[in-house]
């Protein structure tokens, strides 16, 4: 029986990006509410050598598009990571929703055992699609939202573990 990575991918990254667009809009709120300037929350970092929030999302992003996009064998979105601001964030997230909706369950179901090579700057690393999705997309897209989230409560945004999942049910 093949593995349905449609069911792996897609309705987890947009479960995912229901959660951080709820996030980022509780830390709005909370930055209004408090008179905390936007800047310092879409700059804020938990470490120095840690990318921002902002970066964060634009990760995350990219993690859900690319990882359907190379399993779909379909060229993604560009975008342009240079949001500044939560609404320009949320514009992102909106886009790659749109975008992994527009993917077609039969275009990624069944690929289990397709090449998938993932390329950086330096190197390049081979993949079958099955071992992409479980060892590589899922966990770096979470990577980002984990970190997207903690840095929110760092900075005091009353999140907790339900805002995380994002609901349950």
């Amino acid at each position: 029986m093949a593995t349905e990575l449609y069911d792996l991918t897609v309705p987890v990254f947009l479960r995912g990006f229901k959660a951080m667009a709820a996030f980022l809009e509780k830390a709005r709120a909370h930055a209004d509410e408090h008179g905390i300037a936007h800047d310092e929350l879409l700059a804020a970092r938990l470490y120095e050598d840690m990318s921002p929030l902002t970066s964060q999302v634009q990760r995350a992003s990219d993690s859900a598009k690319f990882a359907v996009a190379r399993l779909a064998a379909i060229t993604p979105p560009a975008m342009s990571d240079t949001e500044a601001s939560f609404d320009e964030l949320q514009a992102r997230i909106a886009a790659t929703v749109d975008f992994l909706n527009s993917v077609a369950r039969d275009a990624i179901d069944g690929r289990e055992d397709s090449d998938v090579e993932l390329k950086t700057r330096s190197d390049s690393f081979p993949f079958k699609g099955r071992g992409y999705v479980l060892d590589f997309a899922l966990p770096n897209f979470y990577f980002h939202v984990t970190t997207a989230y903690d840095i929110l409560r760092h900075k005091g945004v009353p999140l907790g573990k339900r805002d995380y999942l994002g609901g349950m049910g």
